[in-house]
């Protein structure tokens, strides 16, 4: 048997490919979580194409963008958040059935999976948003050029304080926690950093 025709199966990677396009879009930039979203749900789909479909699931998956986009461009209220998290957690859990109209994901998996993705899409939602907020407040094209200091070491990731913030960053070199370091290109809310040297900060 397929195991992509495994519902248990389909069903995580579904809820994987939710939970990486979710963060790509409050972390945008190197473009590796849209990749990995992308491939678990077309991987989801492929399985969902064996399986009994839940009509009411599935919608309430689809209406659950709506206060998904809410919560992102109009209020800004923890509320719609709460929305959307339930809409995915709700929808994929009940979207795959049995022949008997019964829910076809097994009952622990989806309770562990839910327990693990709740609190990892209310924090990353909560940041998002606040830097969302924070942005219209504040000139984020100020932010190339500027030099800060490199928090953790950084190359295919870290993260680097800048203008009294602390920021994503990430570089083509490897670069050790503590360095000073300039902002070379801004990705969404990702800087792509250089480092430099000590006595160039210097007036």
């Amino acid at each position: 048997m397929n195991p992509l025709m495994d519902p248990n199966v389909a069903y995580v990677l579904l809820v994987l490919g939710l939970v990486l396009g979710i963060l790509a879009l409050f972390s945008p930039g190197t473009g590796l979580l849209e990749i990995g979203a992308l491939f678990a749900i077309v991987l989801a789909g492929i399985g969902a194409l064996s399986l009994r479909i839940n009509p009411w699931a599935l919608g309430i998956l689809v209406v659950g963008v709506v206060p998904f986009y809410l919560a992102l461009r109009r209020s800004r209220h923890w509320i719609f958040l709460l929305l959307t998290i339930a809409a995915v957690i709700a929808g994929s859990v009940f979207l795959f059935e049995t022949a008997e109209g019964q829910p076809a994901v097994n009952f622990w998996l989806a309770l562990v999976t839910s327990i693990i993705v709740i609190p990892i899409l209310w924090i990353v939602g909560r940041k998002g948003i606040e830097a969302i907020g924070r942005g219209k407040d504040f000139d984020l094209t100020r932010l190339v050029g500027a030099i800060g200091e490199a928090k953790t070491d950084i190359h295919r990731d870290g993260a680097v304080y800048v203008m009294g913030e602390e920021w994503s960053a990430w570089s083509d070199e490897e670069i050790p926690a503590g360095s000073k370091v300039r902002v070379v290109r801004r990705e969404g809310l990702i800087l792509q950093v250089e480092k430099v040297d000590e006595e160039s900060t210097i007036p």
